[in-house]
């Protein structure tokens, strides 16, 4: 009975571990997608900030404080977001205030789900992406998944051990290294992605970062928001609202 809880394991830790190299190797070999010396003289917008620091969620966040600012929206710190204008002024603005719904009236959550799904942000991911600062979308997912898959097979090759060990019988031989070894392999693998592809987890590429570290986040509180997320925001009932 224990040797089909092995082949288990072995199975989980060696299909997981297989496809996080062969997911990882695909990513190192994408070829750049602009020179590092364009990529260093560009200057980040506030919204390809926002996007590299924290994804679609931290561009909704900025805009959401953005239009509350200028009392064109009214966010409440139960959780709440009123659109005042519904007019916007740039794509992600109609986005954002698209996703409040007809009504112009729906909680943050809801709105950060419909307006990351919309065109301008993915437009936004897209450009990253070709300009080499953001990490493109599907190698980001790929990866991701990857990593997943891993930590599953662990949960399983653990499992696996000690339903293993709880159905052996007392006079059968030692099987405990049978289970060890795939989970050695398994941490051993997640710990080496963790250096070699973590950053492909990433909103931003190693460029992408770079040039986020030159961003002064006392020059407006939009920034800081953009950089750091909702914690930069000095007015509590903001960070109430955003962190709900």
């Amino acid at each position: 009975m224990w040797v089909c809880f092995a082949l288990v394991a072995w199975a989980a830790a060696l299909l997981s571990c297989g496809r996080l190299v062969l997911v990882g190797s695909v990513a190192a070999a994408q070829p750049e997608a602009e020179p590092a010396r364009v990529r260093g003289a560009r200057e980040l917008t506030l919204y390809e900030a926002a996007f590299l620091a924290g994804g679609p969620r931290r561009v909704v966040d900025v805009t959401l404080v953005s239009l509350a600012r200028e009392r064109r929206l009214l966010l409440a710190h139960t959780g709440w977001a009123t659109v005042v204008e519904p007019e916007g002024r740039d794509d992600v603005e109609r986005a954002v205030i698209a996703a409040a719904g007809p009504g112009g009236q729906s909680t943050i959550p809801a709105i950060r789900t419909a307006a990351c799904a919309a065109d301008a942000l993915r437009d936004l991911d897209d450009g990253l992406a070709a300009s080499g600062l953001a990490v493109p979308a599907p190698i980001r997912s790929a990866v991701r998944a990857a990593v997943r898959h891993v930590r599953i097979a662990g949960v399983v090759v653990l499992g696996s051990g000690i339903t293993a060990l709880a159905l052996r019988a007392p006079e059968q031989e030692p099987i405990a290294g049978w289970f060890v070894l795939p989970l050695i392999l398994v941490c051993g693998c997640l710990a080496i992605a963790r250096l070699e592809v973590g950053e492909y987890t990433r909103w931003a590429t190693p460029d992408g970062r770079g040039l986020l570290a030159t961003l002064d986040e006392a020059d407006s509180l939009l920034t800081g928001l953009a950089v750091r997320g909702p914690a930069a925001l000095p007015d509590p009932e903001m960070r109430a609202a955003l962190a709900r």
